[in-house]
């Protein structure tokens, strides 16, 4: 983990101002990007402000006027060229996602494949934004229903995936006519750029999609321009709940539209009737992708009596033949660092607090070097343990046993939020129960990977509000509008 790894990506790709009306700006200060493999800096990016967040929002909100004037073909047309230039351009940007996020390369080259699929999604969703015409119950008037854009919506976007969740909102945002201002995560901005250079190379008018990095430090200041500026129509966030409360807090006083997709804490159950192989294939798929840096991500694990011990066996033995530590540039990684040093602490702590009430490491358990953590199996875990209370965001696999089905819900669901649940079941009536029964936006049966733009995704309960992706996706971003047509000869 000590070799020398250079970030190698084509120059126009690699951008480090913001990007604001069409133009590179850059700001009094910068802050620094680091690779969270070798703790290293990789790039110096404009660190922008309250006053560079307003110039943006005055920006896209002079740019909407122009904007919502485009017919739905044309706007259409664009998102598809960039979604061409984002897979055109797809090792650089992947290289990118792997240095600042510290995913290995091959996971990364899947995210840019899901967010360029956003584009394509929302280029093709654009034109089937339809009205409606209601039946009048007066015969000298007609009633029809029109969509049009929100306007101006600021989109607040996690580390974790620094591509694909831009493009899952601003594919939605610009196809109906809405102007953005992104505010990328401080640990991951690079993306965010790249994305604006292959904007503009693909004709997006200016002031339609700006840019505003910024430090940790003027994240709050930042935050507040963009959640109550009276120009601001709606905020999209993608983060932790504790944020997500305070962003809907700052929005409340402008009664702005929002759509918040916040934590998770997705219980993973197998039943007695599993195809144990299956279980295994898709706990492994749900849990170490992005070393368990996903909202999605399988957080407890809930295994029946009668097939508890086989799961486990087998579990062990996939987790030491398919996991390997390292940089994500290097072709065998399958788990990269953790985002940073806090984060392995966050999982080490879960790890030492579950083993003092009583929990047995299996495998790993160790916190390693900079931000690099143990894929770790916990096994006798119970329910007072603070991994099964709170969202790790890293490798951690705590496993409880389980004897009835009534036992299995009351534990997923003793939760107060609800984004995504899996269950592994080969009885259909029990499938049947469970989806309906697990208090969550999404579920997976038999089958642990499950993101795709043309399903929605979401929570409930304090998971978020709002869907995004599908068909749905798009009405996060519109305003519907009822014209009454009166004066009309019977």
């Amino acid at each position: 983990m000590h070799r020398h790894y250079s970030l190698d990506v084509s120059a126009p790709l690699l951008r480090t101002d913001s990007y604001v009306n069409g133009h590179w700006v850059p700001a009094a200060s910068v802050f620094p990007v680091l690779d969270p493999a070798t703790g290293k800096e990789i790039a110096r990016v404009s660190d922008c402000g309250p006053a560079e967040a307003k110039q943006a929002v005055d920006a896209a909100y002079k740019a909407f006027h122009s904007w919502k004037q485009y017919t739905a073909k044309e706007r259409s047309v664009l998102l598809r060229k960039w979604f061409d230039l984002v897979t055109q351009h797809k090792e650089d940007l992947a290289k990118l996602i792997t240095f600042e996020s510290g995913k290995p390369l091959k996971e990364s080259l899947g995210e840019i494949a899901y967010s360029a699929s956003f584009l394509e999604w929302f280029s093709e969703e654009a034109r089937r934004v339809y009205g409606d015409i209601v039946p009048s119950p007066a015969k000298d008037r007609k009633i029809l229903l029109l969509k049009q854009p929100v306007g101006v919506a600021s989109i607040i976007t996690p580390w974790n995936f620094p591509s694909a969740m831009i493009t899952r909102k601003v594919g939605a945002a610009l196809a109906v006519g809405c102007t953005v201002v992104v505010k990328p995560a401080e640990d991951t901005p690079l993306s965010a750029l790249a994305l604006a250079e292959l904007a503009e190379q693909a004709g997006i008018p200016a002031g339609v999609f700006n840019v505003v990095p910024c430090s940790r430090e003027k994240t709050p200041s930042v935050g507040e321009v963009l959640c109550t500026d009276p120009l601001v129509a709606k905020i999209s966030f993608t983060g932790s709940t504790a944020t997500g409360k305070v962003l809907l807090r700052m929005a409340a006083d402008t009664v702005k539209k929002a759509s918040m997709e916040l934590g998770g804490h997705a219980p993973f159950i197998v039943f007695d009737s599993a195809d144990v192989d299956k279980a295994v294939a898709g706990a492994m798929a749900s849990k170490f992708r992005n070393s368990g840096q996903t909202c999605v991500c399988s957080n407890r694990f809930l295994v029946q009596s009668g097939i508890h011990d086989r799961f486990m066996e087998k579990l062990g033995q996939a987790m030491d033949a398919e996991l390997r530590l390292g940089h994500g540039l290097e072709p065998n990684t399958t788990q990269g660092p953790l985002i940073n040093s806090r984060a392995a602490e966050k999982v080490a702590h879960q790890v030492s607090d579950a083993v003092t009430r009583g929990a047995k490491v299996v495998r790993g358990g160790k916190r390693l070097e900079g931000s690099f953590m143990e894929p770790t199996l916990l096994a006798d875990v119970t329910t007072d343990m603070l991994c099964t209370r709170e969202e790790t965001f890293g490798p951690l696999l705590p496993v409880i046993r389980f004897n009835t089905e009534d036992e299995a819900l009351a534990v997923a669901n003793a939760s107060n939020v609800g984004l995504a649940g899996y269950m592994f079941s080969q009885d259909v009536s029990q499938i049947w129960r469970v989806a309906e029964a697990l208090e969550v936006g999404i579920v997976g049966v038999n089958e642990g990977l499950l993101s795709t733009p043309e399903a929605t995704f979401g929570g409930v309960k304090q998971s978020g509000l709002g869907r995004e992706g599908s068909k749905y996706g798009i009405d996060e971003y519109l305003e519907v509008k009822y014209m009454c047509f009166g004066g009309l000869k019977p």
